[in-house]
């Protein structure tokens, strides 16, 4: 089993902690798939919790996909593991559909906050109902994200709610933040999506709109799993049902790979600052 830090003569014991904690998990000799979504904010929490399964003794695959095909997977035990589920309103379709068959398994962060987003400088642009009438100031488009996100639904339900002038336009997360730096960089209207955790709100000054319909709603942000995974590895489903992140340390991390570092790394260092966090995380 390899060591899960590797400094500090406390941090050394911890390898065998796990072994000893756990009876030797990992000796169910099972294979663990984790589906990462597009989105910056899935990142973080999937590499750490891949790298602390990897040191308990598990073999870790990660799978990209949209969200359908992540929740699809769960379903169906294709995938075992999701770290960055919206709940209950942001993934409800998914859940409706598939919830019988997916367990949801720890709470990352509460009040996971998305909407509607433009350019601070737009002051008198402050509410969904600001938008009304003045739809071509921005093109009639909302810049939009893939089309699996629940953030693309609620903001097409958005647009019937407030019966707005606007399409959705399906991009990508990178593309929809290009054109929001190109757009800001000479102060032009620009009407986007948003979500918190992530470093545009640190990058840009942008205000999330308000919403008085409540169409976007505040979700808490949880790790959910195949119903069938605490049987297929229970130390690992242990771990995972005592996960926790604080939402500042995602956003760091964030910033930190736009700054050039790898998955790989901010989850590695993100570990060996937290080893107390992780020792509770694996019951110790």
């Amino acid at each position: 089993m390899k060591k899960l830090f590797k400094k500090g003569i406390g941090v050394l014991a911890i390898a065998g902690l796990v072994l000893a904690g756990c009876g030797g998990a990992g000796t169910d000799d099972a294979t663990i798939t984790i589906g990462e979504t597009p989105w910056t904010s899935t990142v973080p929490p999937t590499y750490i919790a891949k790298q602390i399964l990897e040191d308990m003794g598990y073999e870790v695959k990660v799978q990209a996909a949209e969200a359908g095909v992540v929740y699809t997977g769960l379903s169906n035990g294709d995938i075992d593991v999701f770290m960055d589920a919206w709940l209950p309103d942001t993934h409800k379709e998914y859940m409706d559909k598939y919830g019988d068959k997916i367990d949801i398994t720890s709470l990352s962060y509460p009040d996971g906050e998305l909407g509607l987003v433009v350019p601070t400088y737009l002051e008198d642009i402050n509410s969904v109902e600001d938008l009304i009438g003045k739809e071509d100031l921005f093109g009639n488009q909302i810049i939009g994200i893939d089309e699996g996100a629940g953030i693309t639904e609620t903001s097409r339900e958005v647009i019937e709610g407030y019966d707005l002038d606007l399409d959705y336009a399906v991009s990508s997360e990178s593309a929809m933040l290009a054109q929001a730096k190109k757009s800001i960089r000479t102060e032009e209207p620009i009407l986007f999506v948003g979500w918190r955790p992530h470093t545009m709100f640190i990058d840009l000054d942008l205000k999330i709109l308000d919403d008085p319909k409540g169409f976007f709603k505040t979700s808490d942000v949880n790790v959910v799993t195949h119903k069938g995974f605490a049987e297929k590895a229970p130390e690992a489903y242990a771990f995972l049902s005592k996960w926790s992140i604080p939402v500042d340390d995602i956003e760091r991390m964030i910033s930190e790979m736009d700054e050039g570092a790898t998955k790989e790394e901010v989850a590695k260092k993100w570990i060996e600052e937290n080893e107390d966090k992780v020792k509770e995380m694996i019951g110790q």
